[in-house]
């Protein structure tokens, strides 16, 4: 089965990995960047090795995002965002191919125990089945 496992993040949380404090988070040290990259990269290699793992990425600022909609007349609108009331969005995502829900709840546990500085948020990561067929009336 594939599933689809996201962390979430802030921009506010972007600004404190460049090694800004915010009002929501702490300004992260490198050696905080070096303990999250080591973490993430062991994850990756694991899941590589054991065949399990179909792609990953992070994903750039949620200050680079554009929000795409179309007028009345179905002409693309083009929005640059996210604004100051976003919360939460999608920092980054594996696309996993993994024998049972159990396993990838497993992988899941092993990503949210990511190290980072005291009084950083913390964020539920999220798992999502990829539905292969899409909704049926059957």
């Amino acid at each position: 089965m594939k599933y689809l496992v996201m962390v979430q993040g802030s921009q506010a949380d972007y600004e404190a990995m460049a090694g800004n404090a915010t009002d929501s988070s702490p300004a992260w040290s490198k050696p905080d960047l070096t303990a999250m990259f080591a973490h993430m990269n062991a994850i990756n290699e694991e899941l590589a090795a054991k065949g399990e793992m179909l792609d990953a990425q992070g994903l750039a600022a949620p200050s680079t995002t554009r929000f795409v909609t179309v007028d009345g007349d179905g002409r693309p609108v083009v929005t640059d965002g996210p604004y100051a009331e976003t919360k939460e969005v999608v920092a980054g995502y594996w696309l996993l191919d993994c024998a049972s829900l159990e396993r990838v709840t497993e992988i899941a546990a092993e990503v949210a125990r990511c190290p980072q500085p005291t009084g950083a948020p913390e964020y539920a990561v999220v798992i999502r089945p990829v539905d292969a067929t899409g909704p049926s009336q059957d």
